[in-house]
C-alpha cells in the first residue's frame, strides 16, 4: 500500500488533508531579532504560525528546505525540530532533500562527485537526513539558476535524478523566475525520470499560460507557489560575500490577481490536476508583503487566493485536487 513518509513516519495519503506543498518552516523570520534564534524559539514560532490551518482544512507542510539555506544543516538536527513542530501543531510535516543554486552550496556538495551525491540523496530517503533518522518524502526544491544550469547544478539535478529512480520519491524543482524551466524536464526526461512524478517550481513568477501549457504538455506538474509574494528582491550571491558598495540585485513584482489569472486560464483548459498551490513563505520576503503574508500569513492561501480563485469561476472540485489530491499523489510512495 502506498504511503506518505512524514517526518514522524509514514501515513495513509487519505489523512493528508489540503497540503500546502514548498514552504519553510525554520526561516519565519528575517533574522534573529524576534526570537534569540534557540532552538525551541524557532519551534515556537512555526506552531504558532501553523495555528488555524487545520480548520481551514489544512493537514500537511512540505517543507522543502534545500541543504545550506533557508533553515537546513546537514546533520539532521533541523528535521528532528520539524517532528517536533509536527507534534505539537497537530499537522503532518513531510521533509524534502535537495541542494540550492550553486552560489549558496556548501562546500562539502561542491566537492561531491555525482555517485556521492547520489547515494545522499537515496540515504536520506532510506535511512534518513543527517543523523535524525527522519527519512525524506520528497526531493526538492531542486534549484537552477537565472538563465543558465551551471555544471553543479547539473550535477545535483542528474544526482536527484538518480535518486528518484532509486526511492521512486517525487521531484520538485526551483526556477530561478521561471527560466531553464524545458531544460529542467530535458534533463530529467535523459535520467529516465517518471515527468508525472516532477513538478517545475516558481512558474507564477512568469506567469506565462504559454509557458505553463508547454511543460504541462511534456508530462510534467506545474507548482504556483509563490502565492503571496507580490513583490520580492532576488540576490545572485550570497550576503555573506558582498562588499562594500554596489551588488548586483533585482526586483520584482506579480500580484496575485495575476496569480488567479493564470491558474483560472489553466484550470479551463483542463489542467487542474497538474497544478499545485503553495506560498514559499519566508520572513526575508514577509516584511516586503505586508498586505498578504504579513497580515494573514500561512492563512492567506485559504482565506484570500482559493476564494478568489472560485470567485474567477474555477470550480471547487479543481480547487480540492490543486490541493489535496495532486499533493497527495505526488506524496505517496511505495505502491
Amino acid at each position: 500500500m502506498a504511503d506518505v513518509m512524514t517526518v514522524r513516519g509514514p501515513v495513509p495519503p487519505s489523512e493528508l488533508g489540503r497540503v500546502m506543498p514548498h514552504e519553510h518552516l525554520l526561516s519565519l523570520t528575517p533574522g534573529p531579532w524576534l526570537t534569540t534564534g534557540t532552538r525551541d524559539d524557532r519551534i515556537d514560532l512555526a506552531v504558532g504560525a501553523l495555528a488555524g490551518l487545520e480548520a481551514r482544512g489544512f493537514g500537511t507542510v512540505v517543507d522543502l528546505s534545500p541543504y545550506g539555506v533557508v533553515g537546513r544543516d546537514p546533520d539532521g538536527a533541523e528535521i528532528a525540530m520539524l517532528a517536533e513542530i509536527s507534534e505539537r501543531s497537530g499537522l503532518h510535516i513531510v521533509s524534502g532533500t535537495a541542494l540550492y543554486l550553486e552560489a549558496y552550496a556548501p562546500a562539502w556538495a561542491r566537492e561531491a562527485t555525482l555517485d556521492e551525491l547520489t547515494a545522499r540523496f537515496v540515504a536520506d530517503a532510506v535511512d534518513g537526513i543527517g543523523g535524525s533518522g527522519i527519512r525524506a518524502g520528497i526531493f526538492g526544491e531542486q534549484a537552477t539558476s537565472l538563465g543558465e544550469i551551471t555544471p553543479f547544478e547539473d550535477r545535483v539535478l542528474r544526482a536527484v535524478a538518480r535518486a528518484h529512480r532509486e526511492t521512486g520519491l517525487a521531484i520538485m524543482t526551483h526556477t530561478t523566475h521561471g527560466t531553464m524551466a524545458h531544460e529542467q524536464v530535458d534533463l530529467l526526461a535523459s535520467e529516465g525520470v517518471d515527468l508525472d512524478r516532477v513538478v517545475i517550481g516558481h512558474l507564477d513568477t512568469q506567469l506565462s499560460v504559454d509557458l505553463a501549457r508547454s511543460i504541462l504538455d511534456r508530462g510534467a506538474l506545474i507548482a504556483v507557489d509563490t502565492i503571496g509574494k507580490e513583490v520580492w528582491d532576488f540576490f545572485l550571491e550570497p550576503a555573506a560575500e558582498r562588499p562594500d558598495g554596489e551588488f548586483p540585485k533585482r526586483s520584482f513584482a506579480r500580484s496575485d490577481r495575476g496569480r488567479v489569472e493564470f491558474v483560472a486560464e489553466l484550470v479551463a483548459d483542463g489542467y487542474a490536476d497538474r497544478i499545485v498551490l503553495a506560498q514559499d513563505l519566508t520572513g526575508a520576503e514577509v516584511w516586503m508583503n505586508p498586505g498578504t503574508h504579513g497580515q494573514l500569513g500561512y492563512a492567506h492561501l485559504a482565506d484570500r487566493f482559493l476564494p478568489a480563485l472560485a470567485a474567477h469561476g474555477v470550480p471547487e472540485d479543481a480547487i480540492e485536487r490543486m490541493t489535496a489530491r495532486t499533493p497527495a499523489r505526488l506524496l505517496e510512495v511505495g505502491a
